[in-house]
């Protein structure tokens, strides 16, 4: 979400080799394609809804009434929705440590799986308490239900991990303080993209207007850099896999 989507475009066009095509969310929303293939969307909402601009991560679910349900009953909050968008529908929310992410009823592109093809390499939620998290996300998206469908989750290096048909899409590690200024370290949800050359991708960054919060280095997902737009949107690049 952002407050310039054709400033966006322009950035990650430059900095990740996206193109852009209309969604069908109306003129405010478009979708970014690595070699015409969908990898994320893009909507001039944040101004209109009052949030800062950011990558929020969406998590597929049967019902989007029953996942409402389950994140108040736990005490956290459904800020908006669920509302019919398209062909399915939405809800943006905020776990009890305050990261925001958000759920979607409805039709995904075939295939389409973070880890895999031009999907998101990686998704990472930096938080106070891993643990208490792994067991939130887990009663509100059935993980580790036995489901034959359901995600497994696992500790592994001082996280807890995420594997969906056996390939790690997701981890929750501690250190997140709620009051911290620097959004960097208060708790979220974390996107990485994949790249095929982290150090063009922070050059081309910052050429483009962004910056480099994090220099190109070595980390769980092989070489990666953390950057920031020019509107503050956070995400990282990388050229490994989980």
């Amino acid at each position: 979400m952002t407050r310039d989507l054709e400033g966006a475009q322009s950035f990650y066009g430059a900095v990740l080799g996206w193109t852009y095509r209309s969604g069908s969310f109306g003129p405010e929303f478009t979708v970014a394609l690595a070699d015409g293939v969908p990898v994320a969307g893009m909507g001039a909402l944040a101004h209109t809804m009052g949030i800062p601009v950011s990558w929020t991560a969406y998590f597929a679910v049967d019902s989007a009434d029953t996942a409402a349900a389950r994140i108040r009953e736990r005490g956290a909050t459904v800020a908006v929705g669920p509302l019919s968008i398209g062909k399915g529908r939405a809800a943006l929310a905020a776990d009890p440590a305050g990261a925001v992410f958000g759920f979607w009823e409805g039709a995904a592109v075939p295939g389409w799986q973070v880890g895999r093809g031009r999907a998101p390499a990686w998704l990472e939620l930096r938080t106070r308490d891993a643990f208490a998290m792994a067991i939130f996300y887990g009663q509100v998206f059935d993980w580790a239900s036995g489901r034959p469908d359901a995600c497994e989750v696992e500790y592994e290096h001082d996280a807890v991990m995420v594997r969906a048909g056996g390939q790690v899409v997701a981890g929750l590690r501690g250190g997140g303080v709620e009051a911290d200024p620097d959004p960097q370290i208060r708790p979220r949800w974390h996107v990485y993209f994949r790249v095929a050359d982290v150090d063009a991708a922070a050059e081309a960054a910052v050429a483009a207007g962004g910056t480099v919060t994090a220099a190109p280095d070595r980390s769980r997902v092989g070489r990666a850099a953390t950057l920031r737009d020019p509107h503050g949107g956070l995400f990282t690049v990388t050229s490994g896999k989980p």
